[in-house]
């Protein structure tokens, strides 16, 4: 294959915003990772009783993984005029409703699971972008009156809105912003296992994974595990 041609190939693979790029297959493999390592934390909490500390603080990367993959994908070309938000949001509230019944019966009411968490994300990076003073008042009520309700609180929307910053323009300011607001989690988590997952995503950055892009997996994952966590709960206390 000659040059040009495998040039034109890894162009097609990446991602780019802004003079930050990752291959969409190892945008892919974060998601995938997250899966494992949110599981491996439920089934410890719920089903192990906390007993594998590891489990819990490999866990604690969860949150800044799924938001920056997030955050990646709204800050893509085109994502604002195609309707990518709000579709977004959308998808994360059906979700999120779905999840509700094993969530409660797991957590309870308050606060609203991570779905939850990341559509309230995407609804005020949206109004950010929409110009005028009355989207961003709003954008600040969003902040202040849903990070009091959705789990990991105001921490976790702030590693969302710092991912977003920071892809919209890289640079070394942004990205301290962005380790400081990762670093914030530690006032829920009680470490700073979180701040892995810079690493994870910088280790991304650096190789092209070749995974498909499976949607949908990711959306139904969340209420289909609580579900069976749930299930086999009740099946043991009976």
């Amino acid at each position: 294959m000659s040059r040009k041609l495998q040039i034109r190939d890894r162009v097609k693979t990446q991602t780019s915003v802004g003079a930050w790029s990752i291959s969409n297959g190892s945008l892919e493999a974060l998601k995938w990772v997250g899966l494992l390592l949110m599981t491996g934390d439920h089934v410890n909490k719920y089903l192990l009783h906390d007993s594998i500390p590891a489990l819990y603080a490999l866990g604690r990367m969860v949150m800044p993984l799924f938001g920056f993959v997030l955050m990646f994908n709204l800050t893509r070309r085109g994502a604002l005029k195609s309707g990518m938000h709000l579709r977004v949001i959308k998808r994360l509230a059906i979700f999120a409703l779905l999840a509700t019944p094993a969530f409660v019966d797991l957590v309870g009411w308050w606060p609203l699971n991570i779905l939850a968490t990341l559509s309230l994300a995407t609804l005020i990076v949206w109004l950010l972008e929409r110009d005028g003073w009355a989207a961003r008042c709003m954008a600040l009520i969003a902040f202040l009156v849903g990070g009091a309700v959705v789990e990991f609180w105001w921490p976790a929307l702030l590693c969302c809105l710092a991912s977003w910053t920071f892809l919209r323009r890289p640079n070394g300011l942004r990205m301290l912003l962005l380790a400081l607001a990762v670093a914030s989690l530690t006032a829920i988590n009680g470490n700073f296992a979180a701040v892995a997952a810079l690493l994870l995503i910088w280790g991304a950055r650096q190789v092209e994974i070749p995974l498909p892009r499976s949607r949908w997996v990711f959306y139904s994952f969340y209420p289909v595990h609580l579900s069976l966590i749930a299930l086999v709960l009740i099946v043991t206390e009976n």
